[in-house]
């Protein structure tokens, strides 16, 4: 059964519970790393140079203290284009999302910011290492 890096775990020690309760679930079925959770002012303008987000410290859903996003990529990572690789990605937040519905925990995902359940119908950024708390 696949497990956390050290590095994984830190990064997931910067997330509100909930996260940590869906990645620790999610974790036992599809092999992945937690890359990012908490994202200080220089992370998240690094962010903004990169391209990776558009919303300004500190209204980031990362910013939070603890975070209330992360971002996440299969393990072994593979950052091509290539339509494999990012079937991984889709495959790793639909199992994300699910383990999520079955705690009872609402999120959104960054490749269907609608919420929808279609992820081609996205404009703009489409962030596939993303899951956030959505608050209700």
């Amino acid at each position: 059964m696949p497990t956390f890096s050290q590095r994984s775990l830190g990064q997931l020690a910067t997330c509100d519970q909930r996260l940590q309760s869906i990645a620790h679930a999610a974790i036992k079925i599809m092999d992945f790393v937690v890359v990012e959770g908490h994202r200080d002012k220089q992370g998240q303008d690094m962010a903004i140079v990169k391209g990776t987000t558009k919303v300004h410290w500190p209204h980031g859903k990362h910013n939070s203290s603890p975070s209330k996003a992360m971002d996440v990529m299969p393990y072994p990572i593979d950052l091509s284009n290539d339509p494999k690789a990012l079937e991984r990605f889709v495959l790793l937040q639909g199992i994300l999302f699910a383990v999520a519905h079955s705690l009872g925990i609402k999120v959104r995902l960054g490749i269907d910011w609608d919420g929808d359940l279609d992820t081609r119908d996205e404009k703009g950024l489409r962030d596939y290492p993303h899951i956030e708390l959505l608050e209700v």
